[in-house]
């Protein structure tokens, strides 16, 4: 009888041992948000936010820094085992359809209400709910020195800005005319907006985005175009016949790019227009003071015309994640949205439009850069989205990244060759 009163106060016991521990464990778990992210001036920003609300919340910002060149694969093999390594992370809309699947639908009215509607398409899952949460809006922008050529003087279409580049080189006042970066996943500041604004794409139809339409074609590349011939002689030109870029430009990413143009050693660069705290920031830039933005130089086959794209990255939160703790970090994104203190600063440190849209105007009444940024870039209606929106992109990207890197590389009468081999590549990226 002993032995079985002793055996109940121990099962009891156990009982409430395990019921303290389990309750102090969700507490542990509600109590502490873990979060993705690349060290950048945007990031860097937003995440302060996410601090500020947890020291007024009683939450632990676990922070864990990921290198953009890495961020995508580790983040991705994370998503795909279902676990909860990570609350929050950072989305970008050229993944965004490869982790629709494992990450929660956003529809919270105080999100979306604030946040600008056309970029959220590149994160919309097959149930067609978004599954984002802006973090700022990236917009490309043709970045010059002011101490260099004045407003009028900006280069507007590509033969200008080889005239102008070389006018400056001869004259002593700069190494290089342009730089940008050219190596895989910096092709907007190079490639791309060369592609865009001569009426070229990635893909055929050119500027299309509906997946449909493009399967419909076959998901054939634009490599063989003429318009995409003229955006590679260019850039082989620029580098060897002109040298108004360096010919180490094609191994270039953002950052390389960024560090001349920040150094004194270009006239004009193209990088997202959150640079602009960066560029301007006496303690890291040499040109600090003399940065603006302009409209992008044109090509041939569009002289006249106008181009810009928007688009935004932003946050998430994995499926894996327990409930408690989505719940959590709901809460912390949709302060982050209403934080007009956070995102104001975010707009001073940065140059990048901050995700509450309604802020904009505000900013734009007193504030020289977001009003020259209106100008030329968020009242530009672009041709197309900046990125492709099918789970494959990633690896077509990478195609044709190699293919016009290899073409400038080569000789330039094997561009057109070089280019047409590519095709399958980029085909076969997209199917298999």
């Amino acid at each position: 009888m002993k032995a079985s009163r002793g055996v109940c106060r121990l099962a009891l016991s156990t009982g409430v041992a395990a019921f303290l521990y389990a309750t102090s464990t969700v507490g542990t778990l509600a109590a502490e948000l873990k979060i993705a992210y690349m060290p950048s001036p945007i990031h860097n920003e937003s995440v302060k936010m996410f601090q500020k609300w947890g020291k007024e919340n009683g939450v632990d910002i676990i922070l864990d820094a990921v290198p953009y060149k890495v961020f995508q694969e580790k983040v991705t093999a994370a998503l795909t085992t279902g676990g909860d390594q990570y609350d929050v992370i950072w989305h970008n809309d050229d993944w965004g359809q490869l982790w629709k699947k494992w990450v929660e639908p956003i529809d919270d009215r105080e999100i979306l209400e604030l946040a600008m509607k056309e970029p959220l398409a590149a994160f919309v899952n097959d149930e067609g709910k978004n599954t984002v949460v802006p973090m700022a809006h990236t917009l490309g922008a043709f970045f010059y020195r002011t101490d260099l050529v004045k407003e009028d003087e900006v280069p507007r279409t590509w033969d200008e800005l080889v005239s102008v580049s070389k006018r400056l080189q001869e004259e002593g006042k700069v190494k290089y005319g342009f730089v940008g970066g050219m190596a895989m996943n910096s092709s907007w500041f190079t490639w791309f907006w060369t592609m865009w604004t001569n009426k070229c794409d990635v893909m055929m139809p050119i500027f299309e985005r509906d997946n449909k339409a493009l399967a419909a074609a076959g998901w054939t590349a634009a490599l063989d175009q003429d318009c995409m011939r003229e955006v590679v002689e260019f850039w082989w030109d620029a580098m060897n016949i002109h040298k108004i870029s360096p010919r180490g430009m094609p191994s270039y990413d953002r950052n390389a790019a960024n560090a001349i143009f920040q150094a004194g050693n270009a006239a004009f660069t193209v990088s997202d227009s959150v640079h602009y705290g960066t560029f301007n920031n006496h303690e890291k830039s040499k040109v600090a003071g003399n940065v603006s933005i302009s409209y992008f130089p044109m090509g041939p086959r569009d002289p006249e015309g106008a181009f810009a794209w928007n688009e935004i990255w932003g946050w998430a939160i994995p499926k894996g994640v327990p409930a408690e703790r989505k719940a959590l970090a709901k809460k912390m994104l949709v302060a982050m949205m209403q934080d007009r203190e956070g995102q104001m600063n975010l707009w001073k440190a940065t140059g990048g439009p901050p995700p509450n849209a309604k802020l904009w105007t505000d900013i734009a009444r007193n504030d020289g850069f977001m009003q020259q940024l209106s100008k030329v870039a968020l009242n530009i209606k672009p041709y197309t989205h900046a990125s492709y929106y099918f789970p494959k992109w990633p690896a077509v990207h990478k195609a044709f990244s190699d293919t016009v890197v290899k073409a400038v590389l080569g000789e330039r009468e094997d561009v057109p060759a070089t280019l047409k081999s590519g095709m399958a590549a980029v085909h076969r990226a997209a199917v298999d």
